[in-house]
This record gives structure tokens, sequence and C-alpha cells, in this order.
């Protein structure tokens, strides 16, 4: 019980229609769309990175994380041009660089203040992120009943691939 019965011609007549769908599309918008499906139909964790020196649909170099020595190294090379973005990226280099599962305001704003970018309401970046379609921060946790109570926030798979696809932009130029 409990199991999907699984339509096989179904199947197959949805991927004729994404494969038509998808036909006219450069690579970039191909990789855009199956990025938006998979977050908005809950399978981002289907959909695999490349390998190393994989093609990931033609969208250029490859970002990895470690790479970036500092927060500023990666706030540069990102060139964030919004609040939402800055914390985005912060969130982005505490969460994937830096190794923590999960981060709060006070410590992203701290460290966008390190660079001189401190964000005047990072609690309001942070909303309007996970406000997004896809979402690209969600709340994890919150401790204490008040509205300034302490909140903890984590990225996406959509807030990761907008991170670096802001890296990608940049790297074009």
């Amino acid at each position: 019980m409990g199991e999907e019965e699984i339509d096989p011609v179904k199947e197959i007549e949805a991927i004729q229609t994404v494969a038509k769908a998808l036909a006219d599309l450069d690579d970039a918008a191909v990789k855009r769309v199956l990025r938006w499906a998979a977050d908005r139909f809950g399978a981002s964790d289907v959909v695999e990175e490349p390998a190393e020196g994989g093609n990931d649909l033609g969208s250029g170099s490859s970002v990895e994380p470690s790479s970036f020595e500092d927060v500023a190294d990666l706030f540069s090379a990102a060139d964030p041009g919004s609040d939402a973005e800055r914390a985005l990226v912060v969130g982005y280099w505490l969460q994937y660089v830096n190794g923590v599962p999960e981060f709060d305001s006070q410590t992203a704003n701290r460290e966008l203040k390190h660079l001189g970018h401190g964000v005047s309401n990072i609690t309001a970046a942070l909303t309007n992120l996970k406000g997004r379609k896809p979402q690209l921060v969600i709340q994890t946790r919150k401790s204490g009943t008040t509205k300034q109570a302490r909140k903890k926030y984590k990225l996406t798979n959509a807030g990761k691939h907008a991170v670096e696809e802001m890296i990608r932009r940049t790297e074009e130029v």
C-alpha cells in the first residue's frame, strides 16, 4: 500500500512534452527552466551537479565554493546589487564555504559590516529571499516567541544556484 502506481505512458508523454518545450531554447535557458522545474516540483535533490570537468548545460565555468579564500573574494566575484543579494552571498559563504548547516541574520550582517556593506534591515532582506519563487532562503528555526526572536536560515538549492549564477555572470564580463 502507499506506493504510487507507475504509468510509463504518462511519463513518456511528459518527457516528450518537456523535450518539445525545451527544443528551441539555448543551453543557458534550458538550464534555468530545468532548475526552476526541479525546485518547483520538489525534485532538486534528484538533479545532480555535473562531474568535475563535465558539461553543466553549457553554462560556462563551474563554481567551486572552496576556491574563495575569504568572504571578500566571494563578495567581489558575485558583485551583489541589492541588500537581499548581499545577504544571499554571505549566507552562501557561511553555509557552503564555512560549512555551517544554518546561519543567523546577526552573523550574516556582521560579515557584511566587515566588508563595508552592512544591511540596515537584514531580516527584511532575508524575508525577501524567503518570499521569492522559488525560495532562495528558508527559515529553519526560531528561538523565542517575540517578533525579534532569533531565527536560523539556510540557502535552498535555488539560492545556491543563484549565487553561483551571479559569479558566472561576473566571470563572463
